[in-house]
């Protein structure tokens, strides 16, 4: 009992140990060039419009279509996800997006949400979507999620006013 007890000790300070090498290593790496010394394709900047909304008016989440080549596929989608000023998750959503990662989708600010700053997330669905190789990883149905691979998590702001 005592011999397994340490042994799970020493895992759970060999994992922390992986975890935070990865970490060091997402955060100096980066979202940098790939091994073959071509930019990765990441997605687009997206906005929110307009960038203040009252309980329950819609807003516009958009992009352009990225300038390079990021190949989401014909059957891309952008998940959205809304956190209220009180740090709920008021929303979570999906909409369609162009191969290359091009998408506007209107949301309505549920009524439920504190007021104050809201975070906008978006981000490609079904994608490892900071990939620092710059490789398509699109997965298909059925197989295992996918974990954000670095860079932080792009939000934008939504004031909600009375």
């Amino acid at each position: 009992m005592v011999e397994a007890a340490q042994t799970q000790r020493l895992l759970q300070r060999v994992a922390r140990a992986i975890s935070a090498a990865t970490l060091t290593m997402a955060v100096t790496t980066g979202c940098g060039p790939s091994m073959s010394g071509a930019p990765p394709c990441l997605p687009p900047e997206y906005a929110v419009s307009p960038s203040s909304a009252k309980l329950g008016d819609s807003v516009t989440v958009s992009a352009a279509d990225a300038k390079c080549d990021p190949r989401y596929g014909a059957d891309a989608r952008i998940s959205i996800v809304l956190v209220d000023a009180a740090g709920i998750e008021v929303l979570r959503t999906t909409a369609p997006m162009t191969d290359a990662g091009g998408f506007s989708a209107v949301v309505e600010v549920p009524l439920q949400s504190a007021r104050g700053v809201m975070a906008v997330n978006a981000i490609p669905y079904g994608v490892d979507w900071c990939d620092d190789t710059g490789r398509n990883n699109r997965v298909g149905r059925g197989e295992l999620a996918l974990e954000r691979a670095s860079c932080v998590l792009p939000t934008k702001p939504l004031n909600i006013t009375e």
